[in-house]
């Protein structure tokens, strides 16, 4: 079974209420679940969370609900903490799909094409990204970017674990796959400042695309 996680606690301190937010006429999580639907790929889409009010909201748009527990609701709480939590529930699930609220900008065809990926090469695990080529000022000389090799860095827009690296709490195994994805696809939510830049290029999308 392929289970599609949405996580998406109450109490964000850089955006109050950002999970359900109006972003270009739909609340943020909307566009991960309606995501996770559309995909001929998954199985079932739930929403972890510890708020009724986005759980009502998830409802609404078709996705089961998992209320995480209150020692898993904090700060300081791990994504992969809550995955182990909930897979408890789901004994059939043997590949888990994340699906961050925070990223909804997805093509179509992306979360059935890192699905695809996982499944065909065998991995222990895929994150989708970027290559990032940012270095600390003081530690070149004027470096060109183009001559820096750079490193993956992974946007939070998709991630495919197996059900054995969730059960060790591990974020990634030893034979994981980098899927670099298209820079329109790249941006998260953090804070007021994203949340802007995100209306702005959901406007704009079909002259990127």
């Amino acid at each position: 079974m392929t289970l599609a996680v949405i996580p998406a606690r109450s109490g964000s301190k850089g955006l109050p209420g950002k999970n359900i937010r109006d972003l270009h006429g739909k609340p943020l999580i909307a566009w991960s679940i309606e995501s996770g639907l559309s995909s001929s790929l998954i199985d079932e889409v739930v929403v972890s969370t510890d708020s009724k009010e986005i759980a009502d909201i998830s409802k609404a748009y078709g996705s089961k609900i998992d209320i995480r527990p209150k020692n898993l609701s904090g700060d300081e709480t791990a994504t992969i903490s809550v995955l182990k939590d909930l897979i408890k529930r789901y004994p059939k699930a043997d590949t888990i799909v994340v699906l961050q609220p925070t990223s909804p900008i997805r093509d179509e065809s992306l979360v059935d094409e890192c699905i695809n990926i996982y499944n065909k090469g065998n991995y222990s695990n895929l994150a989708t990204g970027f290559k990032c080529k940012n270095k600390e000022y003081g530690s070149h000389n004027n470096l060109r970017r183009q001559d820096l090799d750079g490193f993956f860095y992974d946007d939070g827009n998709v991630y495919v674990l197996s059900r054995d690296l969730v059960q060790k709490e591990l974020w990634f195994g030893e034979n994981f796959y980098c899927h670099e994805i298209p820079k329109h696809m790249n941006f998260e939510i953090d804070d007021f400042i994203d949340f802007v830049i995100l209306e702005t290029l959901m406007t704009n999308l079909n002259k990127i695309r």
